[in-house]
């Protein structure tokens, strides 16, 4: 929990006190990032400065709103199928879930609209946990259109590594490429600002090895959109001052279109 804000669950810390913090209580220094109270401590020496994305309301609006479409799309298809755990028997999710012979022709929305279905309710469950967790604080550290711009690029990653490794018969749906996605976005925020991201590392770890281990869990998925998810923060947390919110749009946009192209090419 933040020292600060006893309400608030984070894995951030500060880098000199090293009290968990959340991240709006966390301010740019020379090294890392530091709560207010040492930002506080340490003036006049060290001046106070903050990054655009730390400016974000504490609300997370797009993590909030990205979990009601999820449950909304569920919903959905829990009331077409007339079942909560065998909704992938709606037309819903027959017309919306990621099939490679479908995308070949020409049904391309289910790249997009495969991130929104699931497989049951615990599938629901456990990625919208993860999305509330990790969610939030990314939000507020980020800022709102940097986190739904990481989000989408890692959604579309998951969905390029889908249509190339799996067969066209193949029914992928889910968000946790997306959610994969901010785990390694989470990774590299913490080694941006000096914090140890061990604890990340091993969840993610965990979270492949249930991939691997558990029937009918899309492994390529969750790496395509690891992986990409991973790179689009490091092209946002690293971007130099100079022009920072362009080239952040910009390596968000060149992904993007990097994996509609695999996508293009596998189809």
């Amino acid at each position: 929990m933040c020292a600060r804000h006893p309400d608030r669950p984070t894995g951030l810390r500060c880098t000199r006190c090293d009290r968990p913090s959340c991240p709006e209580c966390l301010r740019e220094a020379s090294v890392g990032y530091q709560c207010v109270d040492c930002v506080a401590d340490g003036r006049p020496a060290a001046r106070r400065t903050v990054r655009p994305a730390a400016r974000a309301s504490r609300v997370p609006v797009v993590t909030t709103s990205l979990i009601a479409v999820n449950v909304v799309v569920f919903l959905l298809t829990v009331v077409q199928a007339g079942s909560l755990n065998q909704n992938s028997s709606s037309p819903l999710f027959r017309d919306w879930s990621l099939i490679p012979a479908a995308v070949a022709g020409g049904e391309w929305w289910r790249v997009v609209t495969a991130g929104f279905l699931h497989f049951g309710l615990l599938h629901l469950l456990f990625n919208m946990l993860a999305l509330w967790v990790i969610g939030r604080d990314m939000e507020v550290f980020l800022g709102r259109a940097r986190l739904l711009g990481i989000y989408v690029v890692a959604l579309l990653g998951g969905s390029a590594a889908a249509l190339l490794f799996y067969g066209p018969t193949a029914q992928v749906a889910g968000a946790s490429g997306a959610v994969f996605g901010l785990m390694g976005g989470l990774a590299v925020v913490l080694r941006r600002m000096n914090i140890p991201a061990t604890q990340v590392i091993v969840v993610i770890g965990i979270n492949i090895v249930l991939s691997i281990t558990l029937p009918g869990v899309s492994l390529i998925g969750h790496v395509g959109g690891l992986v990409v998810g991973a790179v689009a923060t490091a092209a946002v947390v690293y971007a130099p001052a100079r022009n920072r919110n362009a080239l952040q749009a910009g390596a968000l946009a060149l992904l993007a279109v990097l994996a509609i192209v695999v996508m293009l090419v596998a189809a």
